[in-house]
């Protein structure tokens, strides 16, 4: 979400001519072997890290998908996959788009995606959302049909939050679930967000580093929670299930905005009362950072 393009530099999509809803033509046959090639490394890297890492969904949706096959995946013919899944589709934009119109498409099961892949120089980490992270990392997971209305909802909900000026505590549900996610299931703890998904680091710290703080998910507690863009997350929320998910996504949100608005925020390092907490973080990893 956000206001922000992508820069010039890193994105040969930023001039590109968009529509009124923001999307562009994602021009497929314009990709360099150069930029495939990019991709394809990316995508081994992943899908050799995933398997027992990442949650049954994701993987098995991904294989459903034809995520498999060679280079950058063209919009359109990914999208007819979906469609018949779940009635999503993928379209493609610069770079972020503001607010008001990425809720708009999420309402209406479009999921817009960064037309333009990292360079080179930024292949382990890059701010933006390109490519990569948003169709690796975040399209597989459409395709299961309870997380695609949790996805549809919160972008029902969007609209609401902007009007209420509370978009904030909107966008910290997105941040711990959708982005950097955890699921519990019987063979332990998973990953769903697109944000660990695609980053080959994140992966291995969010389950097995002792630095972080993993803690129960619980809504309104999300909703209160700040969060760190530039690094590892300091503390992983998880799930029960999509289906308790997807329930806490349908509720009314309207009481606790309510509450929120009068409630202090916290840290993104900081447990709270009430968190029931799978594993508590050493923060070693951060404090080595601070003293550098």
């Amino acid at each position: 979400m956000g206001l922000q393009l992508a820069s010039e530099s890193k994105n040969r999509y930023a001039q590109a001519p968009r529509q009124a809803d923001w999307t562009i033509d994602q021009n497929w046959a314009s990709y360099s072997d150069e930029e495939h090639d990019r991709w394809n490394r990316l995508f081994a890297r992943q899908a050799k890290l995933l398997p027992g890492r990442a949650c049954d969904e994701f993987l098995e949706a991904k294989q459903r998908l034809e995520l498999s096959r060679s280079g950058i995946p063209e919009f359109a013919d990914l999208s007819r996959r979906l469609g018949a899944m779940t009635g999503w589709s993928v379209v493609p934009v610069a770079g972020l788009i503001p607010d008001d119109a990425f809720f708009d498409h999420l309402a209406n099961r479009r999921f817009p995606a960064g037309a333009f892949i990292r360079p080179e120089s930024e292949l382990e980490y890059l701010q933006e959302p390109d490519v990569f992270h948003d169709v690796f990392g975040h399209v597989p997971l459409l395709a299961n049909p309870t997380y695609a209305r949790f996805l549809e909802a919160y972008g029902k909900g969007g609209r609401r939050a902007l009007a209420r000026g509370q978009l904030h505590n909107l966008a910290r549900l997105y941040w711990y679930t959708i982005e950097f996610g955890l699921i519990e299931t019987q063979k332990g703890l998973r990953i769903f967000g697109a944000g660990i998904m695609s980053s080959p680091s994140e992966t291995i710290f969010s389950l097995e580093d002792s630095s972080p703080n993993r803690v129960a998910f619980d809504l309104e507690r999300v909703m209160r929670t700040n969060y760190t863009i530039s690094d590892f997350q300091q503390t992983y929320f998880v799930i029960e299930s999509f289906d308790k998910l997807l329930a806490d996504g349908y509720q009314d949100f309207g009481p606790i905005y309510d509450r929120l608005r009068n409630a202090s925020d916290f840290a993104a390092h900081e447990l709270a009362p009430g968190d029931r907490i799978i594993s508590r973080g050493d923060f070693h990893y951060f404090r080595a950072k601070r003293s550098a």
